[in-house]
C-alpha cells in the first residue's frame, strides 16, 4: 500500500534548535570510524517536505539505532546549500536530490548516491489563480517570475529544463528563491512570483487556500514520463565517493535502515505514517498532512535501488540548459552505487 506526504517547512527552524550546530563544525570528516561506529551526520534538504520523509522516519522508526548508528540529522531548507556543507566536510551525508552528483563531478567534486529514494522529482510547478490566465503552461514562462527553492537547486534546474523544452531560453525567465512553506505561499499570494515549483506539504496546502493551480506534476511515474521523458530519480543519500570508500561498513547499515523505512512505508497507510512524524510537522492538521503524503508516496522507491534508465534521464534533463554539462562527459557510474542497497532488505 503506498501513499504519500509532504512536511511542513515550518518546522525547520525547531529541527535546527533540537540539532546541534555546533556539532557541524568538525570538518575532519571522522564521523562513523572504519569499524562502523560512531556519529553520522546527515543534512537534509528541507527535514519537513515529504520528499525527503524517509529521513525523519527512519529516526522515528528507531532503525539508526538498531543498526547501532547514532545519526544527527539537520536541516537546510534548499538542497544546494546541503550539498555545501557536505563539500565543506561538515556533515557525511546529504539527503537531496541525486542530480547534485552530476553537477559536482564536472566541478571536479567526487558525490555518490548510495540510497536512491526515489524514482520521480516529487516535484510540482503551481501557478497562482491570479496568474493563471496567463500561464497555461510552461510555454508561457517568458518574462514571468518564478519561485524555486534557491538558485542553483534541483527546482532551479527543472524549471530551467521545463522552460527550455517548451522552447523558452532560460535569460527569458526570472528564478526567484523564495524556499518552501509559508514563504512560498507567501510569494505567491503578493504576486512576488507568477508559479514557482514546489513540494509537499506546500502543494497541498495551496490547493486546500484555493490560491494556486497545479500546472506540471511530476510526483507519479506518470507524471514524470509526461515531463522529463522518462523517471527522475530525485531524492537520495549521498556522500562523498572517498568518504563511503573509507567507511563501509558505516554505509552499509545506513542503507539498510533506510531500505526497511521504504519498506516499512510501502506497508502502511498515509495516516500510519504521519502518526509516526514529528506533530509540528503537520502545520495544517493531521488531515492534510496525511493528504500531501498520499500524493508524494508514489515517488519512493521500495528498495533503494537506482531506476533503470533514470541517471540517463537527469543527464539529458540538465545537458539541456546546464552550460557547465552540456559538453562535458559524465560518468554516470560514478555518481550512484548499488553496492550497499543490494541484499539491504
Amino acid at each position: 500500500m503506498r501513499s504519500s506526504l509532504r512536511t511542513t517547512a515550518a518546522a525547520a527552524t525547531a529541527v535546527l534548535a533540537l540539532c546541534s550546530l555546533t556539532a557541524c563544525g568538525d570538518s575532519s570528516g571522522s564521523g562513523g570510524g572504519k569499524d562502523g561506529g560512531g556519529k553520522v551526520k546527515i543534512m537534509v534538504g528541507g527535514l519537513d517536505k515529504v520528499i525527503y520523509l524517509p529521513a525523519m522516519l527512519t529516526q522515528k522508526l528507531g532503525y539508526f539505532q538498531q543498526e547501532g548508528l547514532d545519526v544527527q540529522l539537520l536541516t537546510e531548507p534548499a538542497g544546494v546549500q546541503a550539498t555545501t556543507s557536505l563539500i565543506s566536510g561538515d556533515v557525511q551525508g546529504v539527503v537531496g536530490f541525486y542530480d547534485h552528483t552530476l553537477d559536482l563531478q564536472v566541478k571536479g567534486k567526487q558525490v555518490e548516491s548510495v540510497v536512491q529514494l526515489s524514482h520521480t522529482s516529487g516535484e510540482v510547478e503551481v501557478v497562482s489563480v491570479k496568474a493563471a490566465g496567463d500561464i497555461a503552461s510552461p510555454k508561457d514562462f517568458a518574462g514571468k517570475k518564478l519561485g524555486v527553492t534557491g538558485l542553483g537547486s534541483s527546482t532551479d534546474f527543472l524549471t530551467k529544463y521545463l522552460a527550455v523544452k517548451s522552447g523558452v531560453p532560460v535569460e527569458k525567465i526570472t528564478p526567484v528563491a523564495v524556499g518552501a512553506g509559508q514563504t512560498f505561499i507567501s510569494a505567491l499570494q503578493q504576486n512576488s512570483i507568477q508559479a514557482g515549483m514546489t513540494t509537499d506539504p506546500t502543494v497541498t496546502a495551496i490547493l486546500d487556500k484555493k490560491i494556486g493551480k497545479v500546472l506540471v506534476d511530476m510526483r507519479t511515474p506518470e507524471g514524470s514520463e509526461k515531463a522529463l521523458g522518462g523517471p527522475y530519480p530525485s531524492s537520495s543519500l549521498y556522500m562523498n565517493t572517498d568518504w563511503v570508500n573509507e567507511h563501509k561498513a558505516t554505509v552499509r547499515k545506513l542503507a539498510r535502515a533506510f531500505v526497511k523505512t521504504l519498506k516499512w512505508m510501502d506497508a502502511h497507510s498515509p495516516e500510519e505514517i504521519a502518526a509516526k512524524m514529528p506533530a509540528d510537522y503537520a502545520q495544517g492538521g493531521k488531515d492534510l498532512y496525511a493528504k500531501s503524503i498520499e500524493a508524494t508516496l508514489p515517488m519512493f522507491t521500495t528498495d533503494g535501488v537506482m531506476p533503470e534508465n533514470g541517471p540517463e534521464t537527469v543527464e539529458r534533463v540538465l545537458k539541456a540548459f546546464n552550460p557547465n554539462l552540456k559538453n562535458t562527459k559524465v560518468d554516470l557510474a560514478k555518481t550512484y552505487t548499488t553496492e550497499f542497497v543490494k541484499n539491504a532488505g
